[in-house]
């Protein structure tokens, strides 16, 4: 074994932590204090947030780069997603890491993705820091809560060195960290510090020749696909030849057009990557995550990236209602098709595959949310499309009996929900496996349930516990399949004809249910109107308008008032759809309706599926 050289000049760091306890807004506080910005200089909150829809929901949805410097060693930080759904982007964050900076919320404590993001920090071998953020809660518990990571780190069979991490207390907001809790509070000097001594330096071999492993990719309109990684040997220079080793194990000839790094938030123009460092290189047309860039002479390629598998379906289809192009720019399958391609492509966790339908494609990935996102980004490309339920993926195991996944649910809500929670999961085939009652008034709930069974019960869960109720999910496995239940309890009130929805109909039809649409909403044959307070579904004429006499005025008793309708979000719809009904996503509107939209044509398919099992 040659010996290895450490580069002191640099530290690799990814930020991890459960949703919400304060990774982005810490990596403001480092970029501040290490002098990315100017003193003068006007920078928005969050700053690495930079899709719309991460500052939208406050969340971070794909894992962004960004380096800084401090006493003269670079450090280049990657900021990852906290929510399970993006787990693909944690995985595809680490393998450039040394060392990781787990963040943990000193009140809520160690939560389900912090579980997640640990263990596979932990599988990957990275030196852990523990920072106990939000020490300046008025519920802080920063001492109980180090408790609860000791007992976490052990739980996931941390060996003796990884349990001697090293702890500090920070407010991140602040931008404060201290080695003890009662420690003066001044800047993130001792955080800066703590990196430097705790995460190594990238280990490199000096003879070998430049290796590097493709771990993102981005896209650039004047230099075409973009390969991100971090160069494990070597040197590599601009203008170099390279050869690109894919998942196929062929090389493919590549010459490096441009070579960049990070410094800041910017993207710079290096002639030289030194080892160990993050670098970008143009240069290639086809490349994908997990390829391997080497020189032609000493071709060795890298274990692949790999990931967890997908537990979730959902088919995607064209557009195919009566309103169908009237919103959107990007309605024909082909585009629809290049879409999500290179989703997927860029994203390691979905997969994309194409079923012997025409115009339909099946969407794999890790979650409902994971789905959702995707989905709203689409529409805001301009894109029109019709999708199905999110459907969770089963297994056979080699005596062929059915498994299906099944989540760790995690439910912190008040004692007077703990009733109406417990019996909703129950309902879905959950089982309760710890209650922790603090004396508070607040207890912690932990279920076993399936994952189809948490599809479609947020929402409820948030109305079961008048707002006030949190849930976290994190995939623990497969076990055989638990037994049906219903995934709706309510039926769907569908319209039976083409025109606009009439305040009159709709005042009429407001006993049988919560209805979506709002007087003068276009309406079609097999579209859903609302909610119906029974299991079955009914059909309706939402165009339907009073008949005039010669009785009365016209205008006498026009004046009805409606009820208001709460506007139809992605996740709703996502949730409230049946195994037989579609999501009509455009850029404008979120509809539902039927996969079949004649009525006739409906009757006979569920009288055929009546005759096909009678006991039932």
């Amino acid at each position: 074994m040659k010996d290895l050289v450490r580069n002191e000049k640099l530290r690799n760091i990814a930020i991890i932590a459960h949703v919400d306890h304060g990774k982005t807004t810490l990596v403001d506080a480092l970029f501040r204090q290490s002098g990315i910005f100017r003193s003068d200089q006007q920078v928005d909150d969050r700053v690495m947030d930079s899709m719309d829809l991460e500052r939208e929901r406050g969340i971070t949805i794909s894992a962004k780069n960004c380096a800084v410097s401090w006493n003269g060693v670079k450090i280049n930080i990657i900021d990852t997603p906290g929510h399970a759904d993006f787990g693909g982007e944690v995985e595809r964050a680490l393998s450039m890491a040394d060392g990781a900076i787990l963040l943990v919320d000193a009140a809520e404590g160690p939560l389900p993705q912090t579980r997640f993001v640990l263990r596979k920090a932990l599988e990957r071998g990275l030196k852990i820091i523990v920072v106990v953020n939000k020490i300046d809660r008025k519920d802080a518990r920063a001492q109980e809560v180090l408790n609860e990571v000791y007992d976490l780190f052990i739980d996931l069979d941390a060996t003796e060195e990884q349990l001697e991490f090293p702890v500090l207390y920070a407010i991140g907001r602040d931008a404060v960290a201290m080695r003890e809790l009662d420690a003066p509070r001044v800047d993130l000097s001792p955080l800066f510090e703590t990196i430097l001594e705790v995460v190594p330096g990238p280990s490199y071999d000096p003879e070998e020749p430049f290796q590097m492993l493709v771990s993102d990719l981005d896209y650039s309109e004047y230099l075409g696909r973009l390969a991100v990684g971090r160069s494990l040997h070597g040197t590599v220079r601009s203008n170099e030849a390279m050869v690109c080793v894919n998942e196929a194990g062929v090389p493919v000839p590549l010459r490096v057009t441009r070579l960049q790094a990070y410094e800041g938030l910017r993207l710079v123009d290096i002639t030289e990557a030194m080892p160990g460092d993050i670098v970008i290189i143009a240069g290639m047309d086809d490349v994908a995550i997990g390829d391997t860039i080497c020189t032609k002479e000493n071709i060795r390629v890298l274990p692949r990236l790999r990931v967890d598998e997908p537990t979730v379906a959902m088919r995607f289809t064209i557009n195919t209602s009566p309103l169908a192009g009237r919103e959107g720019k990007n309605v024909q399958s082909r585009k629809i098709r290049d879409r999500l391609l290179k989703e997927a492509l860029i994203n390691v966790a979905i997969k994309i595959e194409e079923p012997d339908e025409k115009d339909s494609f099946i969407v794999k990935g890790r979650g409902e949310f994971q789905m959702a996102i995707l989905i709203e980004t689409m529409r805001r490309e301009d894109f029109e499309l019709c999708v199905g339920r999110p459907e969770v993926i089963f297994k056979r195991d080699e005596n062929g009996q059915l498994l299906e996944p099944i989540e760790q649910l995690y439910v912190d809500c008040d004692e007077n929900f703990m009733g109406v929670v417990t019996d909703k999961i129950a309902q879905r085939k959950g089982r309760m496996v710890n209650c922790v009652n603090n004396g508070t008034g607040r207890v912690r709930l932990e279920f076993s349930v399936p994952s189809r069974g948490l599809i479609g019960y947020r929402d409820e869960f948030l109305t079961d516990t008048k707002g006030t109720g949190i849930m976290n999910s994190l995939l623990e496995g497969y076990e055989p399949h638990r037994g049906d239940f219903p995934s709706r309890f309510t039926g769907s009130i569908v319209s039976d004809r083409a025109g606009n929805a009439v305040a009159y109909a709709l005042f009429n039809l407001e006993p049988r249910g919560q209805l979506f649409v709002v007087p003068g909403d276009p309406v079609y044959e097999g579209m859903i109107v609302g909610e119906h307070n029974r299991d079955n579904d009914i059909d309706v004429n939402p165009t339907k308008e009073k008949k005039l006499t010669n009785m009365r005025a016209s205008g006498k008793d026009e004046a009805v008032v409606l009820t208001p309708v709460r506007p139809m979000t992605l996740e709703h719809a996502l949730h409230f759809v049946r195994e037989d009904e579609l999501v009509e996503v455009t850029p404008h509107s979120i509809r539902l309706r039927k996969a079949e939209l004649n009525a006739l044509k409906r009757y006979q398919s569920a009288g055929k599926k009546k005759i096909a099992s009678p006991g039932k």
